[in-house]
C-alpha cells in the first residue's frame, strides 16, 4: 500500500459537525468531482474472503439542511480508503492498489498587509490607546471592532478570497450560487424565504478558519463540481450564500449583518423589479459606499426584459449607485463592478466568472476590505479628532491670563506700595527736620476714621476670587476653542480642577514675594545727602543763634553773616530735599517695578503651574491623537 497526503481541508467538509467517523477517504474517477462517471462514483467494498468488487452508488448533492452525513458525489471526498478498479475485457471489475488518505489539512500561508495599510493600523490602536480616558466606549467600539477583525482575518489564510451572495428576497441569489459552484448547493424554490442559513462553498483547500470565523458549521459547507479548468480559474475563492437581508426572519437579518462585517468582498444580486429597493440602498450599499473596490451589483433575471430594457435598468441602477456614493469601476478606474446576466439561463455567468477569477487571483481582497474599514471608521471619529482652526494656547493668552492673576493679587497695587515706602523711607533720610515734625504733628492731629478704607478686607477678597475664576474661565475657553466637543471638556476640566485652591496659593506667594520687610535699601549717595541736610540745619542753628547772642548782647553786633547763614540754611534745606527726592525718583520706581515684576512672577508661574500646564498637557494630548487620526486616514505626519 502506498500512502500520499490527502490535501482534503477536512474541517471544511460537511458533517464534520456530526463527528462522522473514520480517517478514510474515497478517490474517485474521471478527476475531481467524478465529471468522468456522470454523478455515480464506483466505490469499492472487501468481501468476506478478501476479495473485492466495485458497487455503484448514486450520490446528489444536497442542501446541509437536508441528510448531514450524505456525502455528495463530486463534492467531498467522505475519509474512508479508497480504491480504483478498472474492469476487464470479460466486465469483471480488476482490484488495483489501494491508497490511503492521511488526514492532514493543510497549511495556508497567513494573509499579509503592506507598509501603508499596517502603519494605519498602528495609528488605529495608538489612536484607541490614547483615547479611552477621554472618550466613551461607543465612539471607540468600532474602532475597536475593526482592529479585533484585522488581528483576526491577518491570522488566517492569505490565499483563499471570502465573498458573500447578498440580495433581497426572490433576487436569485441561490440560483446565482448554484450556478457558479455548478451543482445545486443551495436550494431555490417559490418558497419564502428559500435560504435560512448561510451556506459555504470552497473551491480549493485550507479555508477552514475562514468559514468558521463565519460561523458556518460543518454541514452547510460545500465543494463545488467543476471541471480542472473551472476549479483553476476560481481557486481560492470561497464563496458564501446568505440569507435574505429583507427576510421576515430576524434570525436571518442578523446572519446578513454579522457575516458581511466579516468577509473579504460582497456581491449584491438585484432583480428588476427591486433593484432600487430604499432598504437595500439606505441600510446596505449608502453606508459601504467606501468598499466599492471590494463590492459587485448583479441585475440578474434579465431574461425577463425585452429588447432593450435590461440596458435601460442597468443604467438606472448604476445612476442610483452613483447617488449612493458608490465609485462604479469603469474605463479602468477602482471601484464597484456592475454587470447583468441570468442565474437561470446561464446569460452572464461566464462573464462573472472570469471577473471573479482575476479578483481572486489578485489575493488583495481582504487587504482592501480592511483598509475601507479602516477608512470608514476614520469617517465616523472625524467628528471627534477634527478641529476647526487652529488649537491651542497663544503666548497673547499665556500673558493675558498672567495678567489677570496678577491684578487678582495686586502686583500693581504691591508696586505702588513700595514705590511709596521707598520715598518715604529717602523723606525721612533727606527731609528737612521742621518738615518732617510738621508731618508728624499732622499725622497725630489727623481723626483715626478719616484714615479708613471703605472697602473691608472681606470685599477685596472676594473680588480677588472672581477675578481669578474668571482668569481661569477665560483661558479655558480660549484654549479649548475650535476644538471638538471631547476634547475641549478634557481641557475644561483640567482647567477647573488646577483652579481649585489658587486663590489660597496666590495669597501666600503674596505675603512671601511682596516687598521684604523693614526698611528699603538705600543707595549710596544717601550718607552724603544725609550730611549735607545736617549741614544746612547746622547753618540754620548757628545763625539763629548768632542773632539772638546780638539781641541779648552777648555778641558784636553784625547781621550780614548770620542773616547769610540762616538764609543758606533755609534755602539750602528744601533744595537738599528737593534733589533727594529728584535723585530717588529713578530709585524709587525702580524699587517698585521689581516688586511688582516679582509678585507677577510668582502668580504666573503659579498659574502655569496649576493651570496652563495640565491644558497645556491635555492640548499635547490631543495634537498627538490628532497625528494619529491623520495617518489612519493614510496622510503622513511630518515628525517634529
Amino acid at each position: 500500500m502506498t500512502a500520499v497526503t490527502d490535501h482534503t481541508d477536512h474541517a471544511d467538509r460537511p458533517g464534520d459537525d456530526e463527528g462522522r467517523p473514520g480517517g478514510r477517504g474515497v478517490e474517485r474517477r474521471g478527476g475531481r468531482g467524478g465529471r468522468g462517471e456522470g454523478r455515480h462514483g464506483a466505490r469499492e467494498r472487501p468481501r468476506a474472503g478478501g476479495a473485492e468488487e466495485a458497487t455503484a452508488r448514486d450520490g446528489t448533492a444536497r442542501d446541509g439542511a437536508a441528510g448531514d452525513g450524505d456525502d455528495p458525489a463530486g463534492a467531498w471526498d467522505d475519509g474512508l480508503i479508497a480504491r480504483r478498479v478498472s474492469v476487464t475485457d470479460e466486465g469483471q471489475p480488476k482490484p488495483v492498489q489501494e491508497t490511503v488518505m492521511e488526514k492532514r489539512a493543510p497549511v495556508a500561508a497567513p494573509l499579509a498587509y503592506d507598509g501603508p495599510l499596517r502603519s494605519r493600523l498602528d495609528a488605529l490602536r495608538e489612536l484607541v490607546g490614547l483615547s479611552r480616558t477621554r472618550l466613551d466606549g461607543r465612539t471607540l467600539a468600532e474602532a475597536g471592532r475593526v482592529l479585533d477583525e484585522a488581528a483576526a482575518r491577518r491570522r488566517l489564510s492569505g490565499q483563499h478570497t471570502v465573498v458573500a451572495i447578498a440580495g433581497a428576497t426572490g433576487s436569485g441569489k441561490s440560483q446565482l450560487f448554484n450556478a457558479l459552484a455548478g451543482v445545486p448547493i443551495s436550494e431555490t424554490g417559490v418558497r419564502r424565504p428559500t435560504t435560512a442559513a448561510p451556506i459555504a462553498c470552497s473551491w480549493s483547500d485550507g479555508a477552514a478558519g475562514l468559514i468558521d470565523r463565519l460561523g458556518i458549521p460543518g454541514r452547510l459547507r460545500r465543494r463545488p463540481l467543476q471541471s480542472a479548468e473551472d476549479e483553476a480559474q476560481l481557486r481560492g475563492l470561497v464563496l458564501v450564500d446568505l440569507p435574505d437581508h429583507d427576510s421576515a426572519a430576524v434570525q436571518h437579518r442578523e446572519h446578513v449583518d454579522r457575516i458581511l462585517a466579516l468577509v473579504d468582498a460582497v456581491i449584491w444580486v438585484v432583480d428588476p423589479e427591486k433593484y432600487a429597493d430604499a432598504v437595500l440602498h439606505e441600510r446596505y450599499l449608502r453606508p459601504m459606499a467606501g468598499h466599492a473596490e471590494v463590492t459587485f451589483v448583479v441585475l440578474n433575471q434579465v431574461d425577463r426584459l425585452p429588447g432593450e430594457a435590461a440596458d435601460q435598468v442597468l443604467d438606472d441602477l448604476r445612476r442610483l449607485l452613483d447617488e449612493d456614493g458608490i465609485a462604479l469601476g469603469e474605463y479602468g478606474e477602482p471601484g464597484a463592478t456592475v454587470m447583468s446576466l441570468s442565474a437561470l439561463t446561464g446569460e452572464g455567468i461566464g462573464e462573472l466568472r472570469e471577473v471573479l477569477g482575476h479578483f481572486v487571483a489578485e489575493r488583495g481582497a481582504a487587504a482592501r476590505r480592511i483598509s475601507a474599514d479602516v477608512h470608514a471608521t476614520a469617517v465616523r471619529l472625524y467628528p471627534v479628532y477634527a478641529n476647526r482652526r487652529q488649537a491651542g494656547l497663544t503666548e497673547e493668552a499665556r500673558e493675558e491670563f498672567a495678567d489677570r492673576l496678577a491684578d487678582a493679587v495686586g502686583a500693581t497695587a504691591a508696586g505702588e506700595a513700595a514705590e511709596r515706602a521707598w520715598r518715604r523711607n529717602a523723606n525721612r533720610a533727606c527731609g528737612t527736620p521742621w518738615l518732617r515734625l510738621w508731618r508728624w504733628y499732622q499725622d497725630r492731629r489727623e481723626p483715626p476714621t478719616g484714615r479708613l478704607s471703605v472697602r473691608t478686607w472681606t470685599d477685596e477678597e472676594v473680588t480677588a476670587r472672581q477675578r481669578v475664576e474668571q482668569a481661569v474661565r477665560t483661558v479655558a475657553e480660549q484654549a479649548s476653542g475650535g476644538l471638538p466637543a471631547p476634547w475641549a471638556q478634557a481641557v475644561r476640566e483640567a482647567a477647573v480642577r488646577g483652579s481649585q485652591g489658587l486663590c489660597e496659593a496666590l495669597d501666600e506667594l503674596a505675603v512671601r514675594a511682596g516687598a521684604p520687610a523693614g526698611r528699603p535699601p538705600r543707595p549710596g549717595w544717601w550718607p552724603a545727602a544725609v550730611l549735607a541736610q545736617a549741614s544746612m540745619t547746622i547753618l540754620q542753628v548757628v545763625g539763629g543763634l548768632w542773632l539772638l547772642g546780638q539781641v541779648v548782647g552777648v555778641m558784636s553786633p553784625n547781621l550780614g553773616v548770620p542773616v547769610l547763614l540762616m538764609v543758606i540754611g533755609i534755602v539750602g534745606g528744601p533744595g537738599v530735599d528737593w534733589a533727594c527726592r529728584l535723585a530717588a525718583s529713578g530709585p524709587a520706581r525702580r524699587y517698585g517695578a521689581d516688586a511688582e515684576r516679582r509678585l507677577r512672577e510668582a502668580a504666573a508661574g503659579c498659574g502655569r503651574a496649576r493651570v496652563l500646564d495640565p491644558v497645556a498637557s491635555e492640548l499635547l494630548r490631543y495634537r498627538e491623537v490628532r497625528g494619529q487620526f491623520l495617518r489612519v486616514t493614510g496622510i503622513e505626519v511630518p515628525a517634529g
